[in-house]
């Protein structure tokens, strides 16, 4: 049980690579808050797992994330690990069709929220004598894929504010890494191929990843369950490429 009596808040854990790293969690003995905008979902997701909690949260609003935070705690009695994989996706189009609400919403989504789940989860993790926050970033901050140019620079923000913040929060004895997917089989697929998922289009991204597969959620969950486990305690500000190659 590498994750025993942890716990741990992971967002977007309703479905996709959330609910497969809750999932692993709980599997390890993590006690689990599944966070998630569409609370059905976290419910769904946390009934199937001993000791979760559901909770409806909206990432991008102060609040909502506070009361997050505050769920582990008073459900759990602090917090030790937060994954923060809730993420929207950009329609695969040229870079000056995007509506300006499309790019303030995916800002506020993929990267305002670490800087209000630092706001709010970092004083409690302190407070526990460290910890490990793993942001969900992409492949596509590393090697961009054209018509998703928007969604890249967040990603890349992502990728930025995981090396500082590592940097910053390691005197505190709190280690932040990333993982960066390729394109995977989850309920984005389709947005990232220009909304439509055909075999035709999915063996186009297929073919640009050496092993010949696109991420599953089980293969993040297993690099979420590593490098939050104490097997990772010397690993701070690593952004791990679980993408079959693409970066190479």
């Amino acid at each position: 049980m590498r994750l025993k009596d942890k716990i741990a808040i992971v967002t977007g854990g309703g479905s996709g690579f959330g609910e497969g790293i809750a999932r692993r969690f709980a599997g390890e003995g993590a006690r689990v808050v599944v966070a998630d905008i569409d609370g059905e979902q976290a419910r769904r997701v946390a009934d199937a797992l001993d000791g979760a909690i559901p909770c409806s949260v909206d990432v991008s609003k102060s609040d909502q994330v506070a009361a997050m935070v505050g769920v582990a705690v008073d459900g759990f009695g602090g917090l030790d690990i937060l994954v923060n994989n809730a993420g929207v996706a950009q329609r695969n189009m040229p870079m000056l069709e995007v509506p300006e609400d499309v790019f303030d919403r995916l800002y506020a989504v993929n990267v305002k929220s670490l800087y209000l789940s630092a706001l709010h989860a970092v004083p409690v993790l302190k407070a526990r004598g460290g910890g490990v926050i793993i942001n969900t970033a992409s492949t596509a901050g590393v090697s961009p894929r054209p018509g998703l140019t928007w969604y890249n620079g967040t990603k890349g923000a992502v990728i930025t504010l995981t090396r500082s913040m590592a940097l910053e929060l390691a005197p505190e004895g709190i280690r932040v890494c990333a993982i960066n997917p390729v394109i995977g089989e989850t309920g984005l697929t389709a947005e990232f191929m220009g909304g439509e998922d055909t075999p035709e289009i999915r063996e186009k991204f297929v073919s640009t990843i050496p092993l010949g597969r696109m991420s599953r959620p089980l293969d993040i969950a297993n690099a979420a369950l590593f490098l939050a486990s104490d097997e990772a305690d010397l690993i701070t500000g690593v952004c791990l490429e679980v993408d079959g190659g693409r970066c190479i």
